[in-house]
């Protein structure tokens, strides 16, 4: 019963307000660039049940005590929030085709008025998207409307924010170590342990995305270490993710530059949709697909580049030489190749640390309070990422129309609710402000998403529809995108059911 009873403690912070992270670097508002990274810091080595017992103590305080001031904090900074935005005007929702604004001749294309009107009738978007000629701001447009103290990193609130997510850990591994016994017969309890503590350490996880993006302090060496070393403990190597995740926010949505979750073109159906025709039903391929991507969709995008953007052909974020590395761009060109193996010494050191783990204490105890959870971990991870760009609504672009401000708007927030908006630091309910830019502290994310509520309603996107019925909906119909026709060159996702 012991993770249940840690998971209810994270309810009395269940209110605070936070956001996400980023990787563009960013010298002033509305100039982007690929970041510069700090050197690495190696890795000492995980604890072992001793060490979790022996500070347990420490940790929970730690963890209380900023748990508790950030609440404070995020009370009052969503009261405020909260009274401006229920002023801002409310855009009406498009519910016909013909007030996309289409061409009535492209329109009249083969089964294009179709696939729009089930977009429309099924996406969450309200069709703000798939509006036709639409001019999109440019960088220094948007930046000009975002208030300038969410661009101010905090250090001490950064490490509370830190401390509160590693405590956390800490904290339901000690606990699980206590009242759960490593036996055959507990693997429902280690089950449910492995479910909160991945769900836990997912926070942890976004610390160090953030340290990735600039966002987490202005002094580089500490960012670099936090990042680093939280990184390294959950087998993310730091700086080529990094450097791949700069990628992601420069070209989001680019179907051949961008990276993770690109979707494939042509008219060809793809190996899923081919399962889905060959049943006659979507749902138990859906299931399976699911399943498949989120939790085997990490360590194939980190080992060989699935899903990452056609222009790096075949990539690994652990080996930035042959026979990897190939493609027409490199992900890893130059002096990033070294950055790649730095990281990967943080990747070594985790698994020596796994390794006389289990040796010591038995590889059951490895499993159970580290695989398990790392695979949980994973799986948050890869429905954050899928679900923020992807959808039956949201268009992606080749190079001849792809544009920073289509870019950054074919982002999407979600909401996830205040337990995991708390654990997650509101990575995926603001994340459209993260692809404005990606250097704000999660901290003042919320505030941002409400300058662009205020300033881009008719660009700023938000999907109501609760996350579980979204993924399905993704999961199911998704599959390939086709250049639709018109002069806005838009990619839309074909076979929606």
């Amino acid at each position: 019963m012991a993770p249940p009873a840690a998971f209810a403690t994270l309810s009395v912070g269940a209110r605070v307000p936070q956001g996400d992270v980023g990787q563009l670097s960013w010298n002033k508002p509305g100039l982007a660039q690929v970041p510069e990274f700090g050197s690495g810091a190696t890795l000492s080595g995980l604890s072992s049940g001793a060490f979790l017992r022996d500070g347990a103590t420490a940790a929970l305080a730690a963890s209380a005590a900023a748990a508790v001031a950030l609440a404070a904090i995020g009370r009052q900074r969503r009261q405020r929030l909260g009274r401006a935005s229920a002023m801002l005007p409310r855009k009406a929702v498009i519910t016909k085709v013909e007030e996309l604004g289409w061409a009535e001749v492209d329109l009249k294309q083969e089964g294009m008025r179709e696939q729009l009107e089930k977009a429309l009738l099924r996406g969450g978007m309200s069709g703000k998207a798939l509006v036709a000629g639409k001019r999109y701001p440019t960088r220094k447009e948007v930046m000009d409307k975002i208030p300038e103290d969410c661009f101010k990193k905090d250090t001490f609130k950064s490490l509370m924010y830190a401390a509160a997510s590693v405590g956390q850990c800490v904290l339901c591994a000690f606990l699980a170590l206590k009242l759960i016994p490593l036996t055959a017969a507990a693997w429902p309890l280690w089950t449910m342990y492995a479910l909160v503590q991945g769900t836990l350490a997912t926070g942890m996880w976004v610390i160090a995305h953030e340290c990735g993006h600039d966002a987490f302090c202005d002094q580089k060496w500490l960012q670099t270490a936090v990042g680093y070393v939280l990184h390294s403990i959950m087998l993310a190597p730091y700086q080529s993710w990094q450097r791949s995740h700069a990628i992601h926010h420069a070209k989001t949505n680019h179907l051949t530059q961008g990276e993770t979750h690109v979707p494939k073109v042509g008219s060809k159906p793809r190996i899923w949709e081919k399962a889905s025709k060959v049943l006659g039903v979507r749902t138990p391929v859906a299931i399976v697909r699911t399943a498949v991507r989120l939790f085997l969709g990490w360590p194939a995008y980190i080992f060989f580049g699935a899903s990452g953007g056609p222009a790096y052909g075949r990539t690994s974020h652990v080996w930035p030489y042959k026979p990897f590395n190939q493609g027409e761009r490199e992900l890893f060109p130059g002096r990033f190749k070294n950055k790649v193996l730095q990281a990967d010494v943080g990747i070594v050191a985790t698994l020596a640390a796994l390794f006389f783990w289990g040796k010591a204490l038995g590889w059951a105890s490895v499993c159970a309070m580290y695989v398990g959870p790392l695979t949980i971990a994973n799986a948050w991870l890869v429905l954050y990422t899928w679900l923020q760009h992807t959808d039956i609504d949201v268009p992606h672009f080749d190079n001849d129309a792809w544009d920073w401000g289509r870019g950054a708007f074919m982002t999407i927030d979600r909401p996830y609710g205040p337990v995991f908006d708390f654990i997650h630091h509101r990575i995926g309910s603001t994340h459209v402000a993260h692809h404005v830019n990606c250097t704000i502290p999660h901290y003042k994310a919320l505030k941002a998403t409400e300058a662009l509520k205020k300033h881009f309603p008719d660009f700023y996107l938000y999907d109501p529809t609760p996350v579980p019925l979204a993924l399905f909906r993704v999961v199911k119909n998704c599959f390939r995108v086709q250049r639709a026709p018109g002069p806005d060159g838009m990619h839309l996702f074909t076979s929606i059911a």
